[in-house]
């Protein structure tokens, strides 16, 4: 169960510090999933991303688009059946966006997120073999029903 957690923690460092070498290594790799399907992602927002290609060039897009990225992952849950795990967390995200003068930190802004990522054991370890986010509406993103 540790080496399963330890494996989503690792996806959501490699985020943070923007390496995408790192959040590649998270993911199945070629030998356990090509690109016609065997990955699969769905960001908050996104289309279904198939394929590892896709999804490393979405990450790619994310990472190149935000400044700065932080997790602070709660409710996270994990349950392993054989060489399948299922975490479901909630990503509570603080980002930055551009600085309107340089030097200068640009505005941060508050997002959740709840999301469901599962996991295969291959020889090299558990890795990500879906990722699915989806937006958690807050208070303040609800209408008035006055």
């Amino acid at each position: 169960m540790e080496a399963v957690l330890a494996a989503n923690r690792a996806l959501y460092e490699a985020l943070e510090r923007g390496d995408l070498e790192a959040v590649e290594e998270v993911w199945l790799g070629a030998a356990d999933a090509d690109d016609k399907g065997g990955v699969v992602c769905v960001h908050p927002g996104w289309p279904v991303l198939r394929g590892r290609a896709q999804v490393t060039r979405s990450y790619m897009l994310i990472m190149m688009n935000t400044e700065y990225i932080q997790f602070f992952l709660t409710d996270v849950e994990a349950e392993v059946h054989g060489d399948v795990a299922l975490v479901t967390c909630t990503e509570n995200i603080l980002s930055g966006g551009e600085a309107e003068e340089e030097g200068e930190l640009g505005p941060l802004v508050g997002g959740k997120v709840v999301s469901t990522n599962l996991f295969r054991r291959t020889p090299a370890g558990w890795k990500l073999w879906s990722h699915h986010g989806s937006p958690v509406l807050t208070s303040g993103d609800e209408e008035d029903e006055d």
